[in-house]
């Protein structure tokens, strides 16, 4: 089955990046490609380094999709989310790049990820981005989640 999807990381012996790592990401097809429905990662040991500092930033990473052609397959978003450990990115970044490398594995209808960081000096910082298929439904769908967000 894993030969069949071209899985490298499913079932081998973990190897951890050290640094910021898009090419461990790995995609499968979906095989509800006809109906819509949500898929949702939640990562509650993200970790990634303030870029003026150096200090850790600590955060839970939620990511929901609606996928269209392609998935991501869990363990090799964990090894990418990991990858961020040692990597300099404000939280605002984090969430971006990881929703535009996700975007460029799967090509999803809908994706938005959210990071509810952790305070560090008295403030916390929950930065959120999503994006709809341009000329679709989904597109609608993510300017009325934006533009709802936390109400």
């Amino acid at each position: 089955m894993r030969e069949q999807e071209n899985l490298q990381q499913l079932g081998k012996t973990t190897v951890y990046k050290q640094d910021y790592a898009p090419e461990v990401l790995e995609a499968f097809d979906n095989k509800h490609p006809e109906n819509d429905y949500w898929v949702r990662f939640n990562c509650p040991e993200f970790t990634s380094l303030c870029p003026i500092t150096g200090q850790p930033d600590f955060a839970t990473i939620h990511i929901d999709y609606i996928p269209d052609i392609k998935m991501v397959e869990s363990k090799s978003l964990k090894l990418y989310l990991f990858s961020f450990r040692n990597h300099g990115a404000f939280h605002e970044d984090c969430v971006n790049i990881i929703m535009k490398d996700l975007i460029k594995l799967m090509n999803p209808n809908y994706i938005e990820v959210t990071g509810i960081f952790t305070p560090r000096g008295g403030i916390s910082i929950y930065p959120f981005c999503n994006y709809g298929k341009p000329d679709s439904k989904y597109e609608a769908l993510a300017e009325k989640r934006l533009f709802e967000h936390n109400r």
